[in-house]
């Protein structure tokens, strides 16, 4: 008999945590048991898993206990009080907020880039940032090929990234212009975002002294910490458009070693979770791309403005590949070994 394995979800509530919950059932994670943890108002409540009812647990330290793996998605605040307190009675915690990835003992991982890293852990493991976790799996092969020097990655992101209530907010928009009435207050975005692009991702997004957003820096320190290699200079702006889900990303790459864009092709079909649009006019748009797991790469070409460069159209479901499934991915690893 195959072993199983008891699982929480913390943060099942939101837009992440009922992925992970859809990821559990469809790629028939080994579950002897999974527990729901969300914030005390929402104890009681009743979501299914793999068609049983399961009744939510207010999130309380005394409500902690044994478990084999714990996704977090519930916030960097509730993952810096929770995660040591699961990660102490046996779990290894797959966190998916900002709280511990660039923590010096705490691995940081894309199971299609770094998996050994996996093995570094003391309890918990981060999941990256939403942008950063496509980019890589497309760098990757990239890099081990013809060493990545320089990335200028500028990101179309989805407003599902935001969370719930920011979807809420763009259809607010949405209806009033519709309607030409005023619209709510807006609580999420800096600026309109119904019919906009806005250069700051959320509201709490900060501008450093840099320049650069705290998103931005993001995409900078996880990509040199994911790739294992602290020279590789990015160069990113994060911009939040009225795209309901899937992230894009225009990704301009200059490497050590001359690749053609021929070459490029053939390392990415290779690439483990690259699905590879070859024809230039067959670039995969975000709602081609929303449901699916792939990381997929498109209007690959060679950038003729330097002697080794490249650019790629990289898109990928932002909830999905950027979020739950790279978890659960994470935890597959484990279970394999």
């Amino acid at each position: 008999m195959s072993k199983t394995y008891r699982v929480a979800i913390v943060g099942a509530t939101g837009a992440v945590g009922l992925k992970f919950i859809e990821c559990i059932e469809q790629r028939k994670f080994p579950c002897s048991e999974v527990v729901l943890y969300a914030s005390p108002k929402s104890e009681g409540k009743v979501l299914h898993v793999n068609g049983k009812p399961c009744r939510i647990v207010g999130l309380t330290p005394q409500k902690v206990e044994k478990f084999d793996f714990a996704f977090f998605s519930a916030g960097s605040s509730i993952s810096k009080e929770y995660a040591p307190l699961f990660a102490k009675q046996g779990a290894v915690v797959v966190d998916n907020s900002s709280a511990w990835r660039m923590d010096a003992a705490t691995p940081l991982v894309v199971p299609e880039v770094n998996s050994a890293d996996i093995w570094k852990h003391k309890g918990i493991i981060a999941n990256p940032n939403c942008s950063t976790i496509q980019m890589v799996v497309a760098l990757k092969p990239i890099h081990d090929a013809a060493k990545i020097k320089r990335v200028v990655v500028s990101t179309y992101q989805a407003i599902s990234g935001a969370g719930g209530r920011a979807l809420e907010e763009f259809e607010n928009e949405v209806h009033a212009m519709e309607m030409k009435t005023t619209a709510p207050k807006r609580s999420i975005f800096p600026r309109q975002i119904a019919f906009n692009a806005i250069a700051q991702i959320p509201q709490k997004d900060a501008f450093l002294a840099n320049g650069y957003t705290t998103e931005e820096t993001k995409m900078i320190e996880e990509t040199k910490k994911i790739m294992g290699d602290p020279n590789i200079r990015v160069s990113p702006t994060c911009v939040r458009i009225p795209v309901k889900n899937s992230h894009s990303e225009s990704v301009n790459i200059e490497t050590e070693k001359k690749l053609t864009a021929a070459e490029a092709i053939a390392l990415l079909k290779k690439a483990p979770g690259v699905v590879v649009c070859e024809k230039q006019e067959d670039f995969p748009t975000p709602a081609e791309v929303s449901g699916k797991g792939e990381t997929f790469v498109g209007r690959i070409r060679e950038d003729w403005t330097v002697p080794n460069g490249l650019h790629l159209w990289v898109v990928a479901d932002n909830i999905l590949k950027g979020a739950a499934l790279n978890a659960v991915q994470i935890a597959e690893v484990i279970i394999k070994k």
